[in-house]
């Protein structure tokens, strides 16, 4: 059966990787992200523009909720400008909940969809001198609980999975100190590689899983024990 997918912030980083994956499986994708070339420029903010896309193409399958910013990532809590806050939390939660919003309604009515939305470890452990960045994926975790509880009889499993420091453009706007803070962290002592992330993301969105909503999968190198 042919399925068709949505990857948020497709382009690049984890969301490019899952794309490509989830097409070697046959899987049609559609790309949304900020680049140019993506098959929908979207800003993921938009709950207008967001719905527009869900209206244009119609029900879809698979939903990976790969957008994100790192925020303001070189000063504590206390000296966060609330703009880079509330960009933060707007485009790493908000979009997640609006892109959901859109596309789970589709896959209600077909009886059948996966969701997978990208947090962090970080959300888990909140990262010194990235609150906003922490904050916003422990808001995408408890987004993923609940609707994975709403949606446990509907044919739809929503999982998240919570990666550690992975070799992505993403990481350019680190800090160096929150960049070694990461890795001195990961007993591995490596990035992990946006492949890896696809893998799992794949095994997620596929027929494979049948009993898993509402988790929170760690993809760490042993950052994340439990």
């Amino acid at each position: 059966m042919s399925r068709k997918a949505i990857v948020t912030g497709g382009m690049s980083g984890l969301g490019a990787a899952c794309a490509e994956r989830l097409e070697s499986d046959g899987v049609e994708v559609i790309r949304l992200d900020i680049a140019p070339s993506a098959d929908f420029v979207v800003d993921i903010t938009n709950h207008e523009a967001v719905d527009a896309v869900a209206a244009e193409v119609g029900p879809v399958d698979i939903l990976v909720n790969s957008a994100g910013i790192p925020g303001p990532t070189e000063h504590p809590t206390w000296e966060i400008d609330p703009a880079a806050w509330r960009k933060t939390m707007e485009v790493n939660s908000t979009g997640t909940f609006l892109a959901c919003r859109a596309f789970i309604p589709g896959m209600r009515e077909k009886g059948w969809g996966r969701v997978v939305n990208i947090a962090s470890v970080a959300g888990k452990e909140g990262n010194p001198l990235m609150a906003p960045y922490s904050a916003s994926k422990a808001a995408v975790m408890a987004l993923t609980k609940s609707l994975g509880k709403e949606l446990a009889n509907d044919g739809v499993l929503v999982n998240a999975i919570a990666p550690a420091l992975f070799a992505t453009p993403l990481n350019d706007a680190e800090s160096e100190e929150s960049l070694e803070y990461m890795l001195r962290a990961i007993p591995m002592g490596r990035p992990g590689q946006p492949h890896e992330v696809a893998e799992l993301v794949a095994w997620l969105a596929s027929d494979r899983v049948s009993f898993s909503t509402g988790a929170v999968y760690d993809i760490s190198g042993g950052r994340a024990t439990y």
